[in-house]
């Protein structure tokens, strides 16, 4: 793909976010061969974009890190993706739907490293020792795409639908807690929306970090210390509406809400 199709395409998806417009998914008709390997071309582009525009990334976010959804769309990896400065949402605080097309929210796990680690070969134990602290998050994700319709390499492109984040303030040491059977409660306005345990992402949390490093050294990058991680949505999304109140708890590392608002 050349240069050109790849910046008309990060721009497709791009004004669309800006915009609050849902589109339909790059391979409906712009390019229906879009590779997973073209999509981060796009997606790269698209980050370049949005840096140019001012914003900075705060730290990477993961994808598709359920076994059963990556056997599903036929994939040997989960995807990745970057969160940005205008897309944290403060701890109890609130949102606006009008911000966002469709957006949902999906509980997860946060990672701060410590030191950086660099793949090829980087192991789940090699992420737990290099963890400085895990924290409670929620990730609002907010495809560009009408009605969540996406193949894998459109999500890639679109930045894995990366909308907003709510990073809880309660840090624990890895060591101080069994992230695969921490358990998670995720509420919408005090009654259950969905439940689940850290063993849902890739069957270890740490595990989802590890694969993030390898997958980035095949672009000679690593994962760095002091950035907020998102490991990967621990239950199914659950859809937002205008008056919700979105808690989710965790055991043993605490909770993190926020509001929506019109």
């Amino acid at each position: 793909m050349d240069k050109n199709k790849i910046k008309a395409l990060a721009e497709y998806v791009h004004n669309a976010e800006k915009d609050k417009k849902e589109i339909l998914k790059i391979t409906a008709d712009l390019h229906p061969s879009l590779s997973i390997d073209e999509a981060y071309l796009v997606q790269e582009e698209l980050i370049r974009q949005k840096l140019e525009d001012g914003h900075q990334i705060i730290g990477p976010k993961m994808g598709i890190t359920s076994e059963a959804k990556m056997k599903q769309m036929d994939v040997d990896d989960p995807i990745y993706g970057y969160v940005f400065d205008n897309m944290i949402v403060e701890e109890g605080d609130s949102i606006s739907i009008s911000d966002y097309i469709h957006p949902k929210v999906e509980p997860e796990i946060g990672f701060i490293l410590g030191k950086d680690l660099e793949g090829p070969g980087v192991t789940t134990l090699d992420v737990l020792r290099a963890t400085e602290h895990v924290f409670p998050a929620i990730e609002i994700i907010d495809s560009r795409y009408e009605n969540f319709n996406f193949t894998l390499p459109d999500v890639i492109a679109d930045n894995t639908s990366a909308a907003g984040a709510v990073f809880g303030t309660y840090l624990r040491k890895p060591e101080e807690l069994e992230l695969d059977v921490v358990g998670v409660t995720l509420s919408i306005n005090g009654e259950v929306q969905s439940l689940g345990a850290g063993a849902a992402v890739l069957d270890h949390p740490a595990k989802s970090i590890a694969r993030l490093a390898n997958m980035l050294s095949k672009k000679g990058e690593k994962v760095k210390a002091g950035q907020p991680i998102l490991s990967g949505g621990i239950t199914a999304a659950v859809r937002l509406s205008p008056g919700d109140f979105v808690s989710a708890k965790y055991g043993g590392l605490g909770d993190v809400s926020f509001f929506v608002k019109e």
